[in-house]
């Protein structure tokens, strides 16, 4: 019975005012007639009420009909725009309130979907991106490879062919040695490249552990420098007394340190200095290592962290691999490293956060 006579369909709404302005329009009509007055006055009199029912009428009309219709275009035109900031405010409890509600709900999954393909498209580009930047460091590893690879095997296929002719076993024992350590030599530099790679591309991740950096300095330099008898330069440190210890990966920090000291030590003048140093300041351990020798040109210094950079004016001829090891290994374990000219040599030097 209640759901008969509600008011929870618009054509219900509509039968209702319409039924009611008949009524009213009926009645008031029979009333204006029979009022005690002038003819002219009482049609008057009615003419003022069918001008105040209509307006009546047009309000309960624009509030039930027109408003939510006008409601429901403006947001299927923002919706039409793919704007679904704005839900629809229409709250009656019949067709029009459903229709929104239904609205509102549509809106909110096509803005899920939008957002979802959203971020589909930007990790399908990153995708893309990073496919074309390993297309890119296949092509430079493959070129560069190559033209590293052109030296030895041009000295070891000429010696070879040297061997074929030569029947002085002296020099055929030369040659042997020659062509062994052009071998080893591309050895080490194609193990040495394949190892930034797989750095570079997140291959390999890092292991860290808790461990004391004094002693592991002083493992390292004494293994490259103080056990090495052909030194001719003078070494200096200066290391801290006690214990300090770090949390980082120690065989890719063995690496560090070893690239970084035989750097220094290719470099390093006859009778020069070498000097190592670790302080402690600021809850930081400050490494260095330095070399007395010739200075790096300001415009090439930012370049000696790049793969298969060399100095023209080196005394030494390195694979050009060393310091970009280096760069690398520190840039993934966010630890600020650098190089800088003093006035009679070149100091290298990184920081590792300190944990008791």
């Amino acid at each position: 019975m209640n759901e008969q006579f509600s008011l929870r369909t618009v054509r219900k709404k509509i039968m209702l005012i319409s039924k009611t302005a008949g009524i009213a329009l009926m009645v008031s009509y029979l009333i204006s007639i029979r009022l005690p007055l002038e003819e002219e006055v009482s049609f008057l009199l009615w003419v003022i009420f069918v001008v105040l029912l209509i307006i009546i009428i047009d309000y309960l009309l624009g509030r039930f009909i027109s408003t939510p219709i006008c409601k429901i275009c403006e947001m299927a035109h923002r919706a039409a725009r793919l704007d679904f900031s704005t839900p629809c405010t229409i709250t009656s409890k019949d067709e029009f309130g459903e229709l929104a509600e239904n609205l509102n709900k549509m809106s909110a999954n096509l803005q899920e979907t939008l957002e979802k393909l959203e971020r589909a498209n930007i990790r399908l580009e990153k995708d893309v991106q990073q496919e074309r930047k390993l297309l890119g460091e296949r092509k430079e590893l493959t070129d560069r490879l190559s033209h590293e690879m052109k030296t030895p095997i041009g000295v070891i296929r000429a010696y070879a062919e040297g061997m074929q002719d030569e029947t002085d076993e002296e020099k055929r024992q030369k040659y042997s040695e020659v062509i062994i350590s052009e071998t080893e030599r591309m050895s080490v530099l194609i193990e040495t490249l394949l190892d930034l790679s797989a750095l570079e591309s997140g291959a390999v991740s890092l292991t860290p552990e808790r461990f004391d950096f004094v002693e592991f300095v002083e493992t390292i330099a004494g293994r490259l420098l103080i056990d090495m008898p052909e030194n001719d330069f003078e070494l200096q440190y200066k290391l801290p007394e006690d214990k300090v210890f770090v949390y980082t990966d120690k065989q890719r920090m063995e690496q560090v340190l070893g690239n970084l000291i035989i750097n220094a030590k290719k470099n390093v003048s006859p009778m020069g200095i070498l000097r190592l140093s670790l302080v402690e300041h600021d809850n930081m351990l400050h490494f260095s290592v330095y070399n007395q020798g010739a200075s790096i040109s300001p415009e090439k210094l930012p370049k000696i962290w790049e793969k298969f950079y060399r100095d023209k004016n080196a005394k030494y001829s390195g694979s050009g691999l060393g310091l970009a090891i280096v760069a690398q290994i520190l840039s993934m374990q966010h630890l600020e490293y650098g190089a800088e000219n003093l006035s009679d040599g070149v100091r290298f030097f990184f920081s590792v956060p300190i944990i008791k």
